[in-house]
């Protein structure tokens, strides 16, 4: 039926599959919550998209489904290449499929493809781990247990980087070989499941769904496209623009990637003639997805809850014994002059060194025009979603005046989402994004406070503010050097939060060895964590939607990431350089 998985890519547009095959039959009938009994043979399946490749969406390798048939579905979907990496369940009537091995040829008749750990990367991430722990001398002031736990999460980290498992799965192990080796006892590896910070990350995954699932998220940005499209400029600044309003409420640059702004501007674009993987992508899309991706950094560095790797950073920080008092409003506050010169001068740049062959779009506002009809009046849920979120937003910013956590705020609009039927258990308990970032990040939270109670971190800055002290740099150049380096590595990573779990702790007990004032310290390498995610096409997961996408090519990535690069770090080292010593964070 299909032809051999090494060779696979493409198939026919119109495919039936006419063996019972068992791993199909359990798969799709888990996804669309039926009994394998219900699902009739042969079925039959459209505009097929395989892979031979595992990855992490929802169904095996054996067989991938294509949500090219199906634009206007409520959940995100993200494609990388010709992969599809994280699909919503379709219902198998009109799903799209395609097998990997020929059941009727003599070729891997009844294989089934491996599903276990990848070799390689478990050998490699394994390895260094336990390099460390038997090949490298112990330092004298350092515990066998700090040195231990210290092997284990280099070696969670490799994994994290290298994928021998998914993440979630990956940093689980790494837990359970932690309290088997008795290196931490169950309470400490568990501790960090209760911790708040952590909570309102996963009730924040809610609230994006909320956004995607009332298609409010999709409202605010056609309105913008209304308003402002009439030109391209205009076009991107207002997606630019509604992006960064959807941001605090919306904390993943993901999914506000995948479920609002990729769908309007593949809409948009193909309405111009502006086609993925052809020469007519430069007309329109090309523009206005780098505009967008360049741009995306920025909103998530402006709120404390526009993504979740901030609210880790201030985590680790915190184990770190730098404290950031009110949280909200001073992230915002020291963010808000820099990302906003950022965010207004991007899609300008752009335009001028990567500009699109169509400068007018006067179809645009009438097109959004068009779709706000057909959306019809702002549904009920849609104004509970907005009052739930401006409650939760306002006691983010005044919590501490009125003694309310931010956490005990976001489980409120939580529970007032449950109670009006915007959102029910059901959307919590298939969020799986929200549960797996649950499970690893609470194992890097933490592995890196029982590091640091363990004094590991202390021995670490100590030897770095000596080895700074030998080459008699002022803080001003060590705080440079510090934040380039972390910046540039992340050219070796495919994950912000992974980046962050490996580096930031390091980084950060550098800058404090360095002398550098400890909240600007903590708060640049978060906003540094979010302006590296457009470096690449693997840089973060907006990137592999957006390079997805087909618009743009992979030299124009490199390029204009390096580029838009340079200048978000122009822009907020000398704009926030100066708006920083205004507002006495040095």
């Amino acid at each position: 039926m299909a032809a051999a998985a090494a060779a696979a890519h493409s198939c026919l547009a119109h495919t039936v599959l006419t063996r019972r095959h068992p791993s199909i039959s359990l798969q799709l009938a888990k996804n669309n919550h039926l009994p394998r009994s219900q699902l009739s043979w042969p079925l039959t399946f459209s505009n097929c998209s395989l892979s031979s490749s595992r990855s992490s969406g929802l169904l095996p390798s054996v067989f991938r489904l294509s949500s090219s048939s199906f634009p206007d579905r409520a959940s995100p979907w993200i494609s990388s290449g010709r992969r599809i990496v994280n699909l919503p369940p379709i219902s198998a009537s009109a799903a799209s499929v395609a097998a990997i091995g020929d059941e009727s040829s003599g070729k891997g008749r009844g294989a089934v493809p491996w599903a276990g750990v990848k070799p390689l990367p478990f050998v490699v991430s394994v390895g260094l781990g336990l390099a460390l722990r038997y090949l490298v001398a112990k330092p004298a002031s350092v515990t066998t247990q700090a040195w231990q736990l210290l092997a284990i999460f280099l070696s969670t980290i490799a994994g994290l980087v290298l994928s021998p498992l998914p993440v979630g799965a990956w940093a689980f192990l790494g837990l359970t070989v932690a309290v088997v080796t008795k290196t931490l006892t169950f309470a400490a590896a568990f501790g960090a499941f209760t911790n708040d910070v952590i909570w309102l990350i996963v009730i924040s995954f809610f609230f994006a769904r909320g956004f995607v699932k009332t298609g409010l998220g999709d409202r605010i940005a056609t309105h913008f496209v209304k308003l402002l499209g009439k030109s391209t400029l205009g076009l991107s600044y207002g997606l630019v623009v509604s992006e960064a309003l959807l941001a605090p409420a919306m904390p993943s640059t993901t999914a506000r990637a995948g479920g609002v702004f990729l769908p309007i501007i593949s809409s948009l674009s193909l309405s111009a003639g502006s086609r993925p993987n052809d020469k007519s992508s430069r007309k329109l899309g090309a523009y206005l997805v780098q505009s967008q991706f360049q741009s995306a950094g920025n909103s998530s560095a402006l709120f404390l809850t526009a993504a979740a790797q901030n609210l880790l950073c201030l985590k680790l920080a915190q184990e770190l014994g730098v404290s950031i008092s009110n949280p909200w409003v001073s992230w915002f506050k020291a963010a808000s002059v820099p990302a906003f010169v950022a965010l207004m001068t991007t899609p300008f740049l752009l335009y001028k060194i990567f500009p699109p062959d169509i400068k007018e779009t006067p179809e645009a506002p009438a097109a959004a025009e068009k779709k706000l009809q057909a959306m019809g009046p702002i549904t009920h849920n849609e104004w509970f979603m907005i009052s739930t979120m401006l409650l939760a937003v306002t006691l983010w910013v005044f919590g501490e005046k009125l003694r309310i956590a931010s956490v005990v705020a976001a489980m409120l609009g939580l529970c007032i989402l449950l109670l009006l039927g915007v959102l029910d258990w059901d959307d919590c308990l298939s969020e799986k994004s929200a549960w797996d970032t649950l499970t690893w990040f609470a194992v890097l939270v933490g592995m890196a406070g029982n590091l640091s109670n363990l004094g590991l971190v202390n021995w670490m800055s100590d030897g770095v503010a000596k080895s700074l002290a030998s080459f008699s740099l002022s803080w001003p150049a060590a705080f440079g050097v510090l934040q380039a380096t972390y910046f540039l590595t992340h050219y070796l990573f495919a994950s912000q939060t992974g980046h962050v779990g490996a580096l930031f702790s390091a980084f950060l007990a550098m800058h404090i060895a360095a002398g550098v004032p400890t909240a600007l310290a903590a708060l640049t390498l978060a906003y540094n964590t979010n302006l590296f995610g457009a470096l690449t096409h693997y840089s973060s997961g907006q990137a592999a939607v957006y390079f997805g996408s087909g618009y743009v090519e992979l030299k124009d990535v490199f390029r204009l990431g390096a580029i838009c690069a340079i200048w978000n770090i122009s822009v907020w080292a000398v704009v926030g350089g100066i708006w920083w010593k205004v507002i006495g964070l040095y």
